[in-house]
């Protein structure tokens, strides 16, 4: 293969490839970099004569990237984000820093580990503002187009875009009032009894129910409620059930108890989640550091 042409190689360039890639679309990719498709076609011409490969080729209606794309990618983004450290002026000053950071986050996971990131902001960053917005079932396009500055789920969007680190691990339990009922004995005590549902404001369901629905078993839903938060007062005094995090145990669903689901069910963990860009900037990397200190301090008071 020919020598790469250095000459036609640039930062844009390489970003529009990047933003080819993750999209998986030209058309996709001209929208989010607000051009248009034959401009990202052009500048994808010449990075194919630049780095002497097709990069894409058709598949079906749309593009799929060859394996040198696949392997030349994360070089590509090391180096876009080497360049950029180089310009991210003095060393980040949280005594002094002034700034909103946007946390997308539900209120599980809100309620959890928010709290505790608060107390190290008013103590060692006051100018920093903390925004939380509902994540639901979070999505890459949150972090691309800056809905959000870093999202704590266990759900993670499947794009190579997106930086991720485990915070804790939690499983799903059955919570009930055992001053009116005992717990269930078995998954058919389990399926008949009448359930507090989950369904996110955003319209996704939780996994849980979407595993159920894939074995071919139905709950029995009396009520459905858009938050965690909406659980405690209608399990409250009923003999109903609620399925929800373990960890909820040490505050929103305090005073109830729980059980082990009556069926196989993988813990998960939760995520904190960002955009590649920002993984070398230093707010940005100190505040990550500030909710995984937070986690890892309730992990030690869990062991």
């Amino acid at each position: 293969m020919n020598g790469i042409d250095t000459l036609n190689l640039d930062t844009r360039s390489l970003s529009t490839f990047l933003t080819v890639l993750d999209e998986g679309s030209v058309s996709r990719a001209a929208i989010r970099l607000g051009v248009s498709q034959s401009a990202v076609s052009h500048t994808l011409d010449r990075l194919r004569q630049a780095l002497g490969d097709p990069l894409f080729v058709k598949s079906g209606r749309g593009i799929t990237p060859t394996q040198y794309a696949l392997r030349v990618g994360p070089h590509i983004r090391q180096i876009l984000d080497d360049l950029q450290s180089l310009s991210s002026g003095p060393p980040f000053a949280p005594a002094t820093a002034e700034f909103t950071f946007t946390i997308a986050a539900n209120d599980y996971q809100r309620d959890l580990l928010l709290p505790g990131l608060v107390s190290t902001l008013r103590r060692e960053a006051p100018g920093i503002r903390l925004q939380v917005i509902p994540s639901g079932i979070p999505t890459a396009d949150m972090l691309r187009k800056d809905v959000c500055d870093l999202i704590i789920s266990p759900h993670a969007p499947e794009a190579t875009d997106i930086m991720q680190r485990g915070l804790m691990a939690d499983r799903m339990v059955v919570f009930y009032d055992p001053d009116y009922r005992e717990p269930p004995r078995d998954m058919a005590e389990y399926l008949k009894a009448d359930h507090i549902a989950l369904l996110f404001a955003t319209g996704e369901k939780p996994t849980l129910e979407t595993s159920l629905n894939a074995r071919g078993l139905t709950r029995r839903n009396t009520v459905t409620v858009s938050n965690f938060s909406g659980l405690p007062e209608f399990l409250r005094g009923t003999n109903m059930l609620a399925t929800a995090p373990e960890r909820m145990s040490n505050h929103l669903l305090r005073g109830f108890a729980s059980v082990p689901l009556p069926f196989d069910f993988k813990p998960f963990t939760l995520l904190m989640l960002w955009h590649r860009r920002n993984q070398n900037d230093p707010a940005h990397r100190w505040l990550r550091n500030q909710v995984n200190a937070v986690a890892a301090t309730m992990n030690g008071l869990n062991d």
